[in-house]
């Protein structure tokens, strides 16, 4: 029995050998140029592949910038060509011009999804509002940028998030800043007030629901 099962193996071998080492031949090619790429993802400090969605604020003054959910593009947008896709027009940015050039017809996928996810985050406040407990409403504006400038310590994609009314009414002046690399934030909402008001379609609102 034993020879007879390696006897078959041994003519499985002998009819597909040519297709092994060609598939072998690929996966070891393929590990290689990942290899590459993740090394050199890594001494350019970009990253590509991921979304971060990032709260901008103005409390006392100062800007704030904080993390508020960070993943694999992938897992947001649920589709390899919608990613790569989103990935080709984010690299058409250039310092001053943050934002990701999307076509006006796929705007609302891309935004959709960044709602979803925040939506999903922040459900706690829907449950109390519906519960009828006291909460407090808070509108949010969503816009998919990837900045370019020299100063930027890693670019990545990022869904900046920004109160409404602070978007609406930016001060005049550059508030303090946390970190002397958020000077290239300011610029980035100074340019995604410019662009509510001239292509709203590159926004999309979320309203978050606070509890007391």
């Amino acid at each position: 029995m034993l020879t007879e099962f390696i006897r078959a193996i041994s003519e499985e071998l002998q009819d597909h050998w040519i297709k092994i080492l060609t598939a072998a031949a690929f996966m070891v090619v393929g590990w290689y140029f990942g290899r590459r790429r993740e090394r050199r993802d890594w001494t350019k400090r970009e990253f590509m592949d991921r979304l971060n969605i990032s709260l901008n604020q103005i409390t006392d003054g100062t800007l704030r910038i904080r993390t508020l959910i960070e993943k694999d593009a992938e897992e947001i947008f649920l589709n390899k060509h919608a990613v790569k896709t989103l990935q080709s027009h984010a690299l058409k940015t250039a310092p001053g011009k943050p934002i990701v050039p999307i076509p006006k017809d796929d705007c609302w996928y891309f935004l959709n999804a960044v709602l979803n996810e925040i939506s999903e985050k922040y459900s706690a406040g829907q449950i109390a509002q519906e519960a009828g407990l006291p909460v407090t409403p808070v509108t949010f504006l969503v816009c998919l940028t990837n900045e370019a400038e020299g100063n930027v310590r890693t670019r990545k994609m990022r869904a900046m998030v920004v109160r409404k009314d602070l978007l609406l009414k930016l001060p005049p002046e550059m508030p303090k800043l946390e970190s002397p690399n958020h000077k290239t934030r300011w610029g980035t909402l100074q340019a995604m007030a410019k662009a509510y008001a001239e292509t709203p379609h590159q926004f999309c609102e979320v309203d978050i629901i606070i509890p007391r």
